[in-house]
């Protein structure tokens, strides 16, 4: 029985600040890709500095999709992110073209290749005004209850993540677990850097987009966009911390220590995620040629197996 050789897939991982995107365009200008965007904030439209969104400088000629495919005011589900990364994942195909997938969304991307259906839970409108009127902390308890797995990988500021996996855990007992379909032939690099090194990487970034203009982004969203606070506030991160700035909540020495600080917890967060990822070949960033190497062997053996290839760096 001749079975069906299975499309290639590149997927690169890491916690934020580690160099994926840049990998990404290398990888898809070496081997005749395009970039699939797994980010969960850059969907949005407008939503750039603080993102570390790629520029069209940096995309160096490389496609990129499921970039500035939503508005900032309507909320982005993973199903919907899935349906439509698929999407192009296919054109892709179609065109002969490698499929490059990067960002540090776990979720969306374990939405996209894995085999269990993103809980088909409807929204519940009355849990949802009681949970509303908790704290994140309050919630965040209350889903350790009902749900310790997901309550470990969960971003514990995000009162609407967490009330929806509050909802899903109450009507299914848990956030049902994800594991991979094996629809696509595979390959998961994830990016490694010690903790010391990312977490300088993290802080002069900072630097760089307050300079480049991060608050002066959020202030337009606010006042063009009419973004509401709490709109702003959802977004986490850069855009929740910005928007207390600008209201006066926090001062500029205060705004750059506290972000600094959420930004590496949420690396290490990241991290935590697709550390359940048994696939994934973790490699050193500055390993750039063993990195080419390996996604050049990957590209080019007709097997769909990637164990050979971990083999080697084990």
């Amino acid at each position: 029985m001749i079975t069906k050789q299975k499309h290639k897939i590149v997927v690169i991982v890491g916690p934020t600040a580690v160099g994926k995107s840049a990998l990404a365009v290398e990888l898809a200008r070496l081997f005749r890709g395009e970039v699939v965007s797994a980010d969960s904030r850059q969907i949005y439209r407008g939503l750039d500095i603080g993102t570390g969104k790629v520029t069209a400088r940096e995309m160096r000629g490389i496609p990129h999709h499921l970039l500035d495919v939503a508005s900032p005011r309507r909320q982005w589900s993973a199903a919907q992110y899935a349906r439509h990364a698929e999407r192009a994942i296919q054109g892709i195909i179609r065109r002969g073209k490698l499929p490059v997938i990067v960002g540090g969304t776990g979720f969306y991307i374990d939405a996209l290749l894995g085999d269990t259906l993103l809980p088909d839970v409807p929204a519940d409108p009355a849990l949802r005004r009681e949970l509303g009127k908790r704290s994140p902390h309050e919630l965040l308890e209350e889903l350790v209850r009902l749900d310790p797995r997901r309550a470990k990988t969960i971003e514990p500021h995000n009162q609407r993540r967490l009330i929806r996996a509050i909802e899903i855990a109450r009507a299914l007992g848990s956030v049902p677990k994800i594991q991979s379909r094996e629809k696509y032939d595979v390959l998961y690099i994830g990016l490694a850097l010690p903790d010391n090194e990312l977490r300088g990487r993290i802080a002069v970034r900072l630097k760089v987009r307050l300079r480049r203009g991060l608050i002066a982004e959020v202030a337009r969203l606010h006042e063009k966009d009419k973004l509401s606070w709490q709109r702003l506030d959802s977004f986490g991160l850069e855009y929740r911390y910005v928007s207390r700035f600008i209201r006066g909540m926090l001062t500029r020495n205060e705004l750059e220590r506290i972000l600094e600080q959420k930004i590496w917890q949420y690396a290490r967060r990241q991290k935590t995620w697709f550390k359940r990822n048994q696939n994934i070949l973790w490699l050193p960033v500055v390993e750039r040629s063993n990195i080419e190497q390996t996604v050049d062997r990957f590209v080019h053996q007709k097997t769909t197996r990637t164990d050979r290839i971990r083999i080697e760096h084990e």
